[in-house]
């Protein structure tokens, strides 16, 4: 019994101990669990932080592989290691240079000189002896074509004062051919007010250089305070032409519109132009949208049958028109997007599609033709068809509105568009007077750009707001073969330029 106590007490011991490291044993699982558990979590969390930096480095390399040609960057933007130019103009059967029909500008020698120098040889360049009385037997005629002394012209205009019977004094006036601007006894005519505002508007310099150049070259030591005033001036005679202008876009069948971004007193500003290939009119807001476009008050009152060109932004499709989207938009986007891994197909295919279309538009007008027939238009439609969805295909985890895992890439973006607007796509194939893009608006806006590189910002709204009236002016002016310098010289006679609304698509 002894014995058995003994080996109770030793096995009771080692039980006690059993539990003991059991107890450790189960208090370490829990710890360890926990452990686990808060190791999942960190891992889930440095999951989800990867995706997001693997999508950010995805989206930073998609930006510095950004281009002319894949985006919407322009040409400047490059630098100077910028490579070799890759052109998506289509090569043509047409030789480089200009085309026939095309009017050079090589000088050429008049029939009528203003002056004619005639000079004679002295003595015979063979034996020496005199040439006073030797025969003429042939003239060569060369020209030279040069300014002739750039001066201010000065006319005195005296303005009598005659006594009627009556006793009263009259002093001539505008009904006795005054001529307008002749109200001091000294002032700048326009001539030299249409050149001012033409170094201004046309060439985008500044008032000190421009003031500096007036100076130097005609000796009219102007101040930039009156170039100024003369600027403002100017800009408020514009309101018959601006308002022959709005109404010709609102009555166009086809415009385009765009905008771009200028600093006006160091913050930033919009403008908006509304086009033809006639008419082109720019306005400036604080506001970058639909509210600045209603301000300008050509889009609001276009009418649904009015086909609006335009970059696929968003504002334009709150106004009740026809839409058009811009190829040339388009076509960069497809580019990046075929440039991304699975991408190739539907997106490559898709540009030269579009291209080809483009082709037979081209095509199609010159013939004069109403318009491309209904089954080439089917056979367009179908393939573009079968390239959207293939398209899908690429990208199932986004097809029919499902998001996927993460930010949505901009190829699907793309893909989205162009599968909901096919029609907007396409208008250039079914209307013939819809240009395959908003590349003349793109141009219109140019300027604005030029402006801001030459001049740098604009100082204040007014002068915003008068540089744009100053363009609408001389842009509409070029586009319908008139002389900026003689518009401009016939604004500062209180007689502005009235361009002809053409009912042609613009």
């Amino acid at each position: 019994m002894a014995e058995l106590s003994a080996i109770e007490r030793v096995l009771r011991a080692e039980l006690g101990e059993v539990r003991a490291q059991l107890a450790e044993q189960r208090l370490a699982n829990v710890l360890l669990v926990q452990e686990n558990s808060a190791l999942r979590e960190h891992d889930a969390a440095l999951t989800a932080k990867l995706v997001a930096l693997v999508e950010q480095v995805a989206d930073l390399e998609r930006r510095v592989g950004q281009n002319p040609r894949n985006s919407h960057k322009p040409p400047s933007s490059e630098g100077y290691e910028k490579p070799a130019p890759r052109s998506r103009r289509e090569s043509t059967d047409r030789r480089s240079g200009g085309q026939p029909g095309h009017e050079g500008t090589t000088l050429r020698q008049v029939h009528v000189p203003d002056e004619v120098v005639r000079h004679q040889p002295a003595a015979c360049s063979g034996c020496g002896t005199s040439l006073v009385d030797a025969p003429v037997v042939s003239v060569e005629t060369r020209q030279v074509f040069d300014l002739p002394e750039i001066a201010l012209r000065v006319v005195a205009h005296l303005l009598e004062h005659r006594r009627c019977g009556c006793g009263r004094v009259t002093m001539a006036g505008a009904g006795d051919g005054v001529p307008a601007g002749v109200g001091a006894p000294t002032q700048y005519g326009p001539g030299v007010r249409a050149l001012a505002s033409y170094l201004l508007t046309g060439q985008y310099l500044p008032l000190a250089r421009t003031s500096e150049l007036l100076t130097e070259l005609v000796g009219a030591p102007i101040s930039q305070g009156s170039l100024a005033g003369w600027y403002l001036d100017a800009a408020a005679g514009l309101d018959p032409f601006l308002n022959a202008v709005t109404a010709g876009l609102q009555a166009a069948p086809v415009l385009g519109a765009d905008e771009t971004g200028i600093r006006v007193d160091g913050a930033l500003a919009w403008v908006h132009a509304a086009r033809t290939d006639d008419l082109t009119l720019y306005t400036v807001s604080q506001r970058r949208g639909v509210e600045a476009m209603r301000e300008a008050g050509v889009l609001p009152v276009l009418t649904p049958d009015t086909v609006l060109v335009h970059d696929f932004w968003s504002p334009y499709w709150t106004f009740d028109v026809t839409h058009a989207v811009c190829g040339a938009h388009l076509g960069r986007e497809l580019v990046a997007a075929g440039e991304v891994a699975g991408q190739a197909g539907w997106a490559g295919g898709l540009d030269l599609l579009m291209r080809e279309i483009n082709r037979t538009t081209i095509a199609a007008r010159q013939l004069n033709a109403d318009g491309l027939t209904d089954s080439l238009l089917a056979t367009y439609r179908r393939r573009y068809d079968d390239l959207i969805t293939a398209g899908w295909a690429a990208n199932p985890d986004h097809h029919s509105g499902r998001s996927g895992k993460g930010r949505r890439p901009k190829h699907v973006n793309l893909l989205d568009r162009l599968d909901t607007h096919r029609d907007e796509v396409l208008r250039y194939a079914h209307n013939l007077n819809v240009p395959f893009t908003n590349n003349g608006s793109e141009q219109d806006v140019r300027p604005l750009k030029i402006r801001m590189k030459i001049a740098g910002c604009l100082r204040t709204m007014t002068g915003a707001e008068a540089f744009c009236r100053h363009r609408s002016y001389l842009s509409t002016a070029r586009k319908q073969g008139q002389s900026a310098f003689a518009a401009l010289r016939m604004l500062h006679q209180n007689n502005p330029w009235i361009p002809a609304v053409p009912t042609t698509p613009g």
